[in-house]
């Protein structure tokens, strides 16, 4: 679906005709053609399957990024046996309770025990986050480790076990900085073939990474959207990168962000007139009022009632004109969340 959010205009496209679209008038302006953001996070097999030394029940956890900070306090410590994890059924799982994970041959790969951030304190910030636990392993649970014993983090309403082929499938072809407990899913759209088109046509792009957790997809359940807290996740913006995007929005060139860890990566990173280099942590929450200052732009997938996905599309749309195309996408039977279609607005 392409939109223009000045004339109000609803096109029903496909993926196909982008290179077309980029180039075309919607996206042109005297200063040249757009600038595509990609975030190039790549998904780990953060989903694991433990069973409880005590009774020898199976419980499903899903590491989200390790617990400890590094030497500077600031990004995780790459070297912590510690997670947070998201746990199935976190209120039956009781402090200092221990499992055992298993391989394939039912041998045993690593053993954690499970705690509560802030421990037993009343005022713990992760409490009411959708089941956040911490597992601290008895070894260091790396990506050689998860490639081995872990699965692929299919979203819930996908009712089967992952296979190989959802190794490639959920991944962005583009994927190169480990780290996601969920895909970046506007980017399943890009095949290689698609890339090479939209580079033909004259259009540029470039990476950010944004590794997406509990932040991007824990739903709003606060009765006032401002009291939303969003779980922080670590981005990145490379030298190169920013200066590509810097540029573009000198000359007045759109910024096109591909997808809504894109928006989130950009708009945290701009400070007075530029983008921050470096790895950072962000909790921005964009909904309804927010004034986006880099991204001119948006390619993303339908996103579930009540999600902060999709409040921030009303952000970035307005929201009348959000629900509108919406309701249209659900009269024109459109497919919805990560596997489903997308929508551009300029």
């Amino acid at each position: 679906m392409l939109l223009n959010r000045q004339t109000g205009r609803r096109e029903h496209r496909m993926i196909e005709d982008l290179p077309e679209i980029l180039s075309g008038p919607d996206f042109r302006t005297d200063a040249g053609l757009p600038l595509l953001v990609f975030n190039n996070s790549k998904v780990r097999k953060a989903r694991i399957m433990g069973t409880s030394v005590e009774t020898g029940a199976k419980v499903e956890f899903l590491l989200l990024e390790r617990a400890e900070p590094n030497a500077l306090g600031t990004m995780p410590d790459p070297q912590s046996r510690t997670w947070k994890a998201l746990v199935h059924r976190a209120k039956r799982r009781k402090p200092g309770s221990a499992y055992a994970f298993l391989g394939a041959d039912g041998t045993e790969k690593a053993r954690a025990e499970l705690s509560i951030p802030g421990g037993d304190s009343s005022d713990d910030k992760w409490r009411g986050e959708g089941g956040i636990r911490l597992l601290t392993f008895d070894r260091l649970i790396d990506d050689d480790w998860l490639d081995q014993n872990g699965h692929v983090p299919l979203p819930p309403y996908i009712k089967r076990e992952d296979a190989p082929s959802d190794a490639d499938r959920y991944q962005t072809v583009y994927a190169s900085v480990t780290g996601s407990a969920a895909a970046p899913t506007a980017g399943l759209h890009f095949t290689h073939d698609l890339l090479d088109r939209i580079a033909a046509a004259g259009v540029e792009s470039t990476f950010i990474t944004l590794h997406v957790g509990l932040g991007t997809f824990l739903p709003v359940r606060a009765e006032e959207i401002k009291d939303h807290v969003m779980h922080e996740e670590t981005y990145s913006v490379g030298e190169e990168s920013a200066r590509k995007i810097e540029e573009a929005k000198a000359q007045g060139r759109k910024v096109v962000a591909i997808g809504t860890t894109s928006v989130r990566t950009l708009e945290s990173a701009w400070h007075s007139g530029r983008l921050e280099r470096g790895e950072f942590g962000t909790s921005m929450f964009i909904y309804p009022g927010f004034r986006f200052n880099v991204v001119d732009a948006l390619f993303t997938n339908f996103h579930t009632p009540e999600s902060t996905l999709l409040m921030l599309v009303s952000a970035f749309m307005g929201r009348e004109f959000a629900l509108e195309s919406y309701a249209d996408a659900v009269k024109e039977s459109y497919r919805f969340f990560s596997y489903g279609d997308a929508m551009l607005a300029v």
